[in-house]
């Protein structure tokens, strides 16, 4: 089967929507490149024998998206919002898993890129930005659609503002704001 271009996945999206399997069968090789792409950009830097790799991370996100009978998705940037965010749970857990019982420590400068090029190392700052996250969704839930959609989601700017209906002036405003507000509220959480 010839897989199809990029710009078939939001048709395909809708037909599986509807019920249609062929739609599925034919999203799939598309759908599954482009989230391994992303999940290379969150892993990337990281060494050989890492314990998340990131065929380990999209299979994981993968398994998740397609568990959903018929979603009712609305275009190729809410497929990939979802997936960001299941990817973003996946990295959560993973940290989680990895920090039980630990403490973290240091007086490191947050970054989210960095913290986002996960590694075992940035694990607690993987549950900090989590934790933020969560804190912001609670009073600004746009913001942190943004950094999903951008960090996590590999959204550009333009696209971001596209899958949000908003102008990308107000994306870069939001988007200084809360990567503001993340960096100051992660920084009040380090112990000591």
């Amino acid at each position: 089967m010839q897989t199809p271009p990029s710009n078939e996945i939001t048709p395909l999206l809708l037909r599986w929507s509807r019920g249609d399997p062929d739609a599925l069968d034919r999203l799939l090789p598309v759908v599954y490149h482009e989230l391994h792409k992303l999940a290379q950009s969150y892993l990337r830097g990281e060494r050989p024998d890492h314990t998340l790799q990131p065929t380990a991370l999209i299979n994981e996100a993968y398994l998740r998206l397609i568990k959903q009978d018929f979603p009712e998705w609305q275009s190729r940037r809410h497929f990939f919002g979802i997936a960001a965010q299941l990817m973003r749970q996946i990295l959560v857990d993973h940290a989680r898993a990895r920090t039980a019982g630990k403490r973290g420590g240091g007086d490191r400068k947050f970054s989210l890129d960095e913290t986002l090029a996960f590694t075992d190392e940035k694990a607690v700052e993987v549950v900090a930005l989590d934790d933020a996250l969560l804190s912001l969704a609670k009073f600004d839930e746009r913001k942190v659609q943004i950094i999903e959609l951008r960090y996590f989601g590999g959204l550009s700017l333009e696209e971001t503002a596209a899958a949000l209906n908003l102008s990308i002036t107000t994306i870069g405003h939001e988007l200084r704001l809360a990567r503001a507000w993340l960096r100051r509220e992660m920084e009040a959480s380090k112990p000591g």
